[in-house]
């Protein structure tokens, strides 16, 4: 039987635990707490309704503001992250003329499925699905006194981390956001605002 020389042993001992603490390194799975943060770009659909039986055309603008998430991995494809944000605020054109304006909170909460979770790829692509709270405040209308309603609706998500190392990754990731409010102006029902954006997000990933 061939005998291996120590140095031979040393060698194949490095490789070892150094195939080993790569797989720690990229373990992308089960136990994991990151947290996600970037600029992100709200973008409503076009023509999100009329007010005041059809006299006003509402088209709510885009807006690019910071954004962050927090997630937990509790299963190697399976986990849960809330979408954050600072306060957006969107100008609101009626019949083209920027007349009103709003602030919007958009908390949003995804479980999550990842179908490379538990593997040491680089490339970690996840898809979600969740419901989204969007509350307003400081909207403002030019013609009097402005109030929209709190919404709840259901949110989509697709995203991708490409692993740095063992804490950092590059972040890219989407969600669609069923927002939907009624309107008053004056106290008086106007109508309903469907915003239904879709949120873009690019920055950085952490591992903790």
């Amino acid at each position: 039987m061939r005998h291996l020389s120590f140095p031979a042993l040393l060698t194949m001992g490095l490789a070892t635990a150094t195939l080993a603490a790569s797989s720690q390194v990229f373990a992308y799975g089960a136990g994991d707490f990151f947290t996600r943060a970037g600029v992100a770009k709200v973008a409503p659909k076009s023509h999100n309704g009329e007010l005041a039986d059809g006299a006003f055309a509402v088209n709510v603008q885009d807006k690019t503001d910071f954004a962050f998430t927090l997630g937990y991995r509790f299963h190697d494809k399976l986990g849960v992250e809330l979408l954050a944000a600072l306060p957006f605020e969107h100008d609101i054109a009626l019949n083209g003329d920027n007349l009103a304006s709003t602030k919007h909170l958009p908390p949003t909460l995804t479980l999550q499925y990842y179908p490379l979770g538990g593997t040491q790829s680089r490339v970690q692509p996840y898809i979600g699905a969740g419901i989204n709270y969007t509350r307003f405040s400081d909207e403002y209308v030019a013609i009097g006194e402005l109030n929209l309603e709190n919404s709840w609706g259901a949110a989509g998500q697709v995203g991708v981390d490409l692993l740095i190392d063992d804490h950092w990754a590059l972040n890219a990731a989407a969600w669609y956001l069923d927002i939907n409010t009624d309107a008053t102006i004056n106290g008086t029902a106007a109508g309903s605002v469907d915003i239904d954006p879709v949120v873009v997000m690019g920055g950085l990933s952490y591992r903790f």
